[in-house]
């Protein structure tokens, strides 16, 4: 919106010529959600309260999050606002791209909307079906995956990019469809595992939205591309402005989910989040160093799968004292500040080597 208004008068008036630049629109896509969030946060916080839209923490759950009874949820419902505000700012709507990720966010979003309220509006605390939930993502993600499959500016719609090795790619062919639709949910879902600490989630999407604004940029700029052997796809960089409004919104939305948080972001911030960088890592075929960059999340949700599964085979033995893998280092007495700045720590790594792949190719 003020993109397409300001860039329009830099004929006029060439200082606004600087609206052209990415980068900059993703700089001030950063200070917007950021500053957004942070101001209407204590309303939103309060209006939560007053509905009493509010967690409940299971029986079954560590001791020390019992207090944490009460606390309001549904958070995520800033980060959406703040996001969608600013890319619709400073994002150049008439990027296809854009579109896709506002619908990939948004319904996600609703989602864990719906999850959410049904939680927090019943007795029994339980929320959507898991089948139902499941069926909406692979739904949802299966219509994102199919727009990008018949996308006709996109070369590589069925590629699958190996990193750290010189235009290394795998065709999948008709296959790349299911493979792009499980990592999308998958993506939603392993966030939404890690987003049981205060900061945690919001803190690690934060640290992965930088490193996608980098791999967005560079595979949506052509000397860049061909110089670090990056797919170059065109339109793909404007989405540096989607990243940038995604690391505003965590920002300022930590600020107030940091410990002791005062407010959780529910399953509408985490499934959209999630949900986010799946998408993005489909669209630029970054789907590997996502998991690299993701490592924590991939942990989180595989502790899940391996602990459930063992379970059932051993008839009640278990791997970890408790999954997601945060909980685990939680009952081994570890402070819950501990385990999320490790854990922030460990991401920071992951990022630093996700963006290492980008020179050693």
């Amino acid at each position: 919106m003020f993109y397409e208004i300001l860039y329009g008068l830099s004929d006029q008036i060439s200082v606004f010529n600087v609206f052209r630049y990415i980068t900059f629109r993703t700089v001030l896509a950063v200070l917007t959600s950021f500053f957004f969030t942070f101001v209407i946060a204590p309303s939103c916080i309060r209006w939560l309260k007053k509905l009493s839209l509010t967690q409940h923490i299971r029986d079954d759950g560590p001791q020390t999050h019992f207090k944490k009874e009460g606390t309001p949820t549904m958070g995520g419902i800033i980060i959406i606002a703040s996001v969608v505000l600013s890319v619709l700012l400073w994002g150049n709507l008439k990027n296809h791209y854009i579109w896709i990720m506002l619908i990939s966010f948004l319904g996600f979003g609703l989602i864990g909307f719906i999850d959410d309220y049904l939680k927090a509006t019943r007795k029994n605390y339980k929320g959507l079906p898991g089948r139902y939930k499941l069926f909406a993502q692979f739904l949802l993600a299966s219509s994102v995956t199919l727009f990008l499959y018949f996308n006709p500016k996109d070369p590589y719609t069925t590629v699958l990019s190996i990193p750290f090795f010189k235009q290394w790619l795998i065709d999948l062919g008709i296959f790349y469809i299911p493979f792009a639709v499980f990592v999308i949910v998958g993506s939603s879902n392993a966030v939404n595992l890690t987003d049981g600490m205060d900061g945690l989630a919001a803190g690690l999407v934060g640290i992965a939205s930088i490193v996608n604004a980098v791999l967005l940029y560079v595979s949506g700029h052509a000397v860049f591309a061909k110089y670090l052997y990056v797919l170059y796809i065109p339109g793909t960089g404007e989405l540096a402005v989607f990243c940038g409004a995604m690391l505003g919104a965590c920002l300022g939305f930590l600020w107030y989910n940091a410990y002791p948080a005062e407010v959780f972001m529910g399953d509408v911030g985490s499934l959209s989040l999630g949900g986010a960088l799946g998408s993005l890592a489909v669209i630029t075929k970054h789907e590997i160093v996502l998991a690299v960059v993701g490592g924590i999340f991939v942990a989180e949700a595989l502790s899940v799968i391996l602990q459930v599964g063992y379970f059932k085979l051993t008839n009640g033995k278990r791997i970890f004292r408790m999954a997601p893998l945060h909980h685990h280092f939680e009952l081994k007495k570890w402070p819950e500040t501990k385990v999320i700045v490790r854990f922030w720590i460990i991401g920071i790594i992951l990022a630093l080597l996700s963006l290492l792949t980008l020179k050693l190719r």
